[in-house]
């Protein structure tokens, strides 16, 4: 619709096409809750409260039955295709719980794709219940130092994209950019000030003259916060902060502390986001509305939870003109939800049409037909075990081990070890914990394959791998042993992407990720059953970890300190340069 129709839809010139009747409005603007109707014409909100004027001899009635009426959830920062399910899979998956918008930069299948990748995925979302709010990743990959993808975002790309309708702001500003003054992204940022759009952060364990440095920037928000004292800082210096509550990482017990600790007066500049998350973990817990009711057990009003999973987010990202309350000119995106102390969701419209009920879709979502340039990605030649092992003239070696964190999610901090070298090579030592960790260009620009070591998996046997690796998605291993490697590795190649374990040459579970090499089509459910397949096959082989291959594919992650590895080798992420991991003959 446009404007004049919209103005003459809320006069009642035009007479709705739906009124949602009998309801209780949340309304998370004025922060009251009353009897009221909401009128929809063309997917948009056109009058709340008495809407009989709006009504008319076509107009269709969706009975609330005394529900409340709540907007539409949205995840702030989300890294969608890392659920490994597409487009409409994923709104399958989060819309019946009340998710009806996300924030991304859909910086994955931008780094497999390029800009006709983005194009394809904000398509899907448009013909779908769920909206995209595309936020135009500062650069890409966010490696430093920069690793090999088959697409590098830009100024160019900048230039190119910011007039995109889905286009919000500037997304995942990684601090690291900020702090060594890239070229690129300083253009970018140049680019967004003239464009007047804001820009999002990334700043993980950032404080002090290093935030005042990045908050200088411009930043608007950030969500990377591990600790309700670095979340107060960076609110100090005038950001939103994102509290996340992913599948991995959980902190939104600690950081809600702002809300009903620190700064109660301030809550209306925190929302939420869930930044990667799985169906396993979904379909447990919930998405966005289990952390309203987690809010609320820690002491957060109703009131303020709801809003701080709707207006605030809006907000803080500029689209409260679009989505996040309930209210004329916006998109009639509506939960009806038993009360607001329990946030139970029970139904679903979005975009004006009631497409869930009881956390179920109540039609499957069409998929889009996928063309070549997003299902033949994998540019790589099979490798073999030769390929996977570090050599040594010595008879012993000391290494440095990249060793997960058990305190601090996704963290890698120095383990040194010493191994044995066997006929040249250096061997992995499942008594010690140290096992070969490997990286695969698979764009075909290069023919990088660097090993180094990981410690904190625990596996006595086997491979596990994955094409679906942020930040630049080429294939991650971790084995005991280079012809487990190579057979896990392979299967990926074979297949155009997916994860795999492998157990003595045979793939023991396997999961096709054939779109981009990081997606698939498949519904949640399915999806829910392969990663317990894969993750328990890992903890048979002795893996302690919660999520063994989401622990895995955040390895090249080097906004995370202090270690990671990309296609370039073994990443030493405070100094910002690759190292080699054997350090010296022992």
């Amino acid at each position: 619709m446009n404007v004049r129709e919209l103005i003459r839809a809320g006069h009642g010139d035009i007479k709705s096409d739906l009124v949602v009747t009998n309801g209780q409005l949340i309304n998370v603007a004025s922060a009251e809750v009353y009897p009221a109707e909401v009128a929809i014409k063309s997917g948009h909100i056109v009058a709340t409260g008495d809407v009989d004027h709006c009504k008319g001899p076509h107009t269709q009635y969706h009975d609330a039955e005394g529900r409340y009426l709540a907007p539409g959830m949205i995840d702030g920062h989300l890294h969608v295709e890392c659920s490994k399910l597409s487009v409409s899979s994923f709104a399958e998956l989060v819309v019946p719980y009340g998710t009806t918008s996300i924030v991304s930069g859909l910086d994955q299948i931008l780094v497999v794709s390029g800009l006709e990748g983005v194009r394809h995925f904000l398509d899907e979302a448009n013909a779908g219940p769920m909206t995209i709010h595309w936020g135009a990743p500062c650069k890409t990959p966010y490696t430093m130092p920069r690793s090999t993808v088959n697409h590098y975002f830009s100024p160019d790309d900048h230039r190119a994209t910011h007039h995109w309708p889905e286009c919000i702001g500037i997304w995942e500003t990684v601090r690291e950019f900020i702090q060594e003054e890239d070229d690129h992204v300083i253009e970018a940022l140049e680019i967004a000030r003239k464009n007047k759009l804001p820009v999002f952060g990334c700043s993980p364990m950032c404080k002090g003259s290093k935030l005042a440095g990045y908050a200088s920037a411009g930043i608007r928000l950030d969500h990377e916060s591990y600790d309700v004292t670095e979340a107060l800082e960076k609110l100090r210096n005038g950001m939103f902060i994102l509290i996340r509550e992913s599948s991995i990482s959980h902190f939104l017990e600690e950081n809600i502390q702002l809300a009903t600790k620190h700064c109660p007066d301030a809550a209306h500049r925190i929302s939420f986001c869930t930044d990667d998350v799985v169906a396993t973990d979904i379909l447990k817990r919930g998405h966005l509305d289990n952390m309203v009711r987690m809010a609320i057990r820690e002491g957060v009003s109703p009131m303020e939870a709801i809003q701080m999973a709707t207006i605030n987010s809006a907000v803080a990202c500029q689209i409260d003109h679009k989505v996040g309350l309930i209210a004329p000119g916006r998109q009639a995106d509506i939960l009806l939800v038993d009360s607001p102390e329990t946030f139970n969701v029970q139904q679903v419209i979005t975009k004006g049409e009631f497409v869930a009920q009881d956390l179920k879709m109540r039609e499957p979502i069409t998929r889009p037909e996928r063309p070549q340039f997003l299902t033949e990605t994998m540019k790589v030649a099979p490798v073999t075990a030769d390929d996977l092992k570090v050599c040594s003239d010595a008879g012993t070696v000391k290494v440095l081990s990249m060793n997960m964190s058990l305190d601090v999610p996704f963290v890698r901090n120095r383990r040194d070890a010493v191994l044995g070298v066997t006929d040249g090579v250096v061997l992995p030592d499942t008594d010690q914990d140290v096992l070969y960790v490997s990286v695969i260009e698979r764009y075909g620009k290069t023919t990088n394959k660097p090993v180094a070591f990981v410690s904190g998996f625990g596996l006595q046997y086997g491979a596990m791998a994955t094409s679906t690796a942020p930040d630049d998605n080429n294939i991650v291993c971790i084995g005991t042993n280079p012809d487990d490697m190579a057979a896990a590795i392979n299967w990926i190649i074979a297949k155009g992407g997916g994860q795999a374990f492998v157990k003595d040459g045979e793939v023991i579970v396997g999961l096709e990720l054939p779109i981009g090499g990081i997606v698939s089509d498949i519904g949640p459910v399915e999806m829910a059953k392969k990663e317990e397949a894969l993750d328990n096959a890992a903890k048979e082989a002795g893996c302690q970890l919660e999520w063994p291959f989401m622990n895995m594919f955040v390895l090249s992650i080097t906004a995370i300190p202090e270690f990671a590895i990309t296609d370039l080798g073994a990443v030493d992420c405070v100094g910002l340069k690759i190292f080699d991991p054997v350090l010296e003959d022992a």
